[in-house]
């Protein structure tokens, strides 16, 4: 057996995510701590509170989406460290989760972490503000034709792949405009669906360009280290380890497309046969078993999960 963790990203929160883990544990409870005294001058309320009571649209905002998720990802894998420890071969995280899977990679500290997340956040905030754009989620294409698409909508506005989620799923980014036109482009095409995103933003385009330049001028105050275990990156595919291919790989993240697809094939083809999602919901685990369906595939999102794992 060869053991790849995995970490979701934006979209898989939920109120109440998290909560059983904190009652339960140690050590998770000194992650939840952490994270609330880093934020506690950053956001007007309490990080905890809104995990797990809500409301949904607070939750939903960048600003506390994206550190709820790391926060959750990061207790859940203090809890089990011991259980891997010597056992993981790559460690890779969707979008956000990129910087759950570099923690649990030793590429820095809790402290640090949720800080570069919580600027991360803002600075995409600020970006989709100042930027206004849409994405949607193109099912039942192939990439060839996600780009014929991209070319055709292209004449009413800017638009890019930007997540490969699965063989056949693919995420559209760019002006609403062409977001729009995309719709119809996409069932000429033969799409089975398209779906419209209630997004803050056009993630993972040009539209968060001054979010990369942002991070890029703050990304050396956060501590970052070569990692002890190698992290396949959403922008390469491939595997970073030293600090500074890690800081150019979350820049060029912000702007890059998420190569999902060929993170987990990159994986498989170093001899990763089994994935562990770590953090809310059980997204990846799917998009994981389409990659290939032999795989052994386990997801952790409440502690009734943890007897399942099966390795």
């Amino acid at each position: 057996m060869s053991l790849a963790l995995v970490f979701p990203g934006q979209g898989a929160q939920y109120v109440g995510m998290g909560f059983d883990f904190c009652e339960g544990n140690e050590r998770a409870n000194a992650i939840f701590a952490m994270a609330e005294a880093a934020l506690r001058s950053k956001l007007p309320l309490k990080l905890k509170d809104v995990m797990f009571l809500g409301p949904e649209e607070e939750l939903k905002k960048t600003d506390y989406t994206q550190p709820a998720i790391f926060t959750m990802s990061c207790a859940i894998y203090e809890m089990l460290k011991d259980r891997f420890a010597g056992r993981v071969a790559f460690t890779a995280g969707h979008s956000l989760g990129e910087y759950s899977a570099l923690y649990a990679a030793g590429a820095f500290s809790f402290e640090n972490g949720i800080k570069l997340v919580s600027r991360r956040g803002a600075l995409m905030q600020e970006a989709s503000l100042n930027n206004k754009g849409s994405m949607a989620a193109v099912l039942g294409l192939d990439d060839t034709k996600i780009k014929e698409l991209c070319a055709k909508a292209a004449v009413v506005g800017y638009i890019a792949p930007a997540n490969f989620n699965s063989l056949g799923q693919v995420v559209v980014s760019g002006d609403a405009s062409a977001i729009d036109a995309g719709e119809a482009i996409a069932k000429e095409l033969g799409a089975k669906r398209y779906i419209k995103l209630s997004v803050a933003g056009a993630f993972h385009s040009r539209h968060m360009l001054s979010a990369a330049e942002g991070l890029k001028a703050d990304i050396d105050t956060f501590g970052i280290m070569d990692a002890k275990i190698p992290v396949v990156s959403n922008f390469l595919a491939t595997e970073v380890k030293t600090a500074t291919d890690i800081k150019n790989a979350l820049i060029n993240q912000i702007t890059g497309s998420v190569r999902w697809v060929e993170s987990i094939e990159y994986m498989k083809s170093k001899g990763v046969d089994t994935f562990v999602e770590i953090g809310p919901g059980s997204v990846l685990s799917g998009l994981i078993k389409k990659v290939d369906k032999n795989f052994k595939v386990f997801n952790i999102d409440k502690v009734s999960d943890i007897e399942k794992l099966a390795i």
